[in-house]
């Protein structure tokens, strides 16, 4: 286990002494982890071989799954990419410093290790004042994925990157709870048509304002093994706790009367059951049930914590209700969905 520089920052009074403590960290090829507005990052210099290895080994990470490069400054994208065109433009200039992430050709000073064997390269600019502080003292553009092991849910908060990243990197900052709580929106603008790779705190309906047309990946609900990971996430297992988790889909009252069926099932075969639901419909159900919030904004804050806590719990299955498939919910089903290994049951 890696001797791990832990230190608590506080996002509205930056102690500069010690975020150079860890930008030196990332100067000299190590690995830090750290707070963004959608989850812990773990971070390395995204041009620099070695340094992106060292994530894809912390994290059990698949070396053909990309990573995105998180900039401080706008006009660094002009390092990395290609044939920046206006779509970009009018994106980076409504969204950045915000939760997308724009997907373009890369030049040749992106390592295939950071670009996943691609001949593209996925880019953002975090709006959260500690990642965008980091980054400026780093002096480096950072490769930064999601903190947490390879297919598990992404850390949010502090108690849950130490417990699981402790040990397997160089340094952690602890900077309080993420704001968005899902991973950014991607975007890829190297087709005909901007594309969805994967919805987040930027929806369809906010690009369809900026560039009229967008389309979303059809692979985003459906799994595909053969798919070409242009994305995080879009290929591999991803955002699972150690429960079995299912989505319960159907008109509310018979999605509320399937899972407590379901759950005394359960309960008959000596398993300890999990139900994930919107706050107001709580009492309703048996098990150990968790509300995921009063909103969908809410559900999305709250979904990875609360898998991980289902986890705490040492539940064996977890249900889930379904949530609206448009705006922000979009990434929440995108990612439960994911979670539930596309396990969908009509009630």
């Amino acid at each position: 286990m890696k001797k791990t520089l832990v230190c608590k920052i506080d996002k509205d009074n930056i102690d500069i002494k010690k975020i150079k403590e860890f930008a030196h960290i990332l100067r000299n090829g190590g690995t830090v982890i750290f707070p963004t507005e959608t989850v812990y990052g773990l971070g390395a210099n995204a041009l620099d071989e070695e340094a992106s290895k060292k994530i894809y080994e912390a994290k059990g990470r698949p070396s053909d799954n990309p990573l995105i490069v998180h900039i401080a400054d706008k006009e660094d994208i002009n390092k990395l990419a290609t044939n920046i065109n206006e779509r970009a433009k009018k994106v980076i200039d409504r969204f950045w410093p915000g939760p997308i992430t724009i997907v373009l050709k890369k030049k040749d000073i992106v390592p295939s290790t950071t670009s996943g064997g691609l001949d593209t390269v996925a880019v953002r600019m975090p709006s959260h004042p500690i990642a965008l502080r980091l980054i400026k003292e780093s002096g480096v553009v950072v490769a930064a994925p999601s903190a947490n092991i390879s297919g598990r849910p992404s850390p949010t908060d502090e108690e849950n990157v130490l417990e699981e990243m402790n040990g397997r990197v160089d340094g952690i900052i602890l900077g309080g709870d993420c704001n968005v709580g899902l991973e950014s929106t991607v975007l890829d603008l190297t087709g005909d048509i901007p594309m969805i790779l994967r919805p987040g705190g930027v929806t369809l309906e906010d690009l369809n304002e900026v560039l009229g047309n967008v389309i979303i990946d059809p692979a985003i609900l459906k799994k595909n093994k053969n798919i070409v990971a242009k994305a995080p996430g879009m290929k591999y297992t991803h955002y699972s706790p150690k429960a079995s988790v299912y989505i319960v889909s159907g008109e509310k009252d018979n999605v509320i009367n399937k899972i407590n069926s379901l759950v005394n099932d359960g309960k008959e075969r000596g398993q300890k059951i999990g139900v994930m639901c919107i706050n107001e419909n709580i009492s309703k159900y048996k098990g150990e049930v968790i509300g995921l919030g009063e909103d969908l904004n809410e559900v999305a804050f709250n979904l990875f914590k609360v898998l991980r806590e289902m986890d705490k719990r040492n539940v064996d299955v977890i249900y889930s209700e379904t949530f609206e498939n448009n705006g922000i919910g979009q990434a929440v089903m995108n990612r439960l969905t994911k979670a539930a290994g596309y396990k969908i049951i009509q009630a």
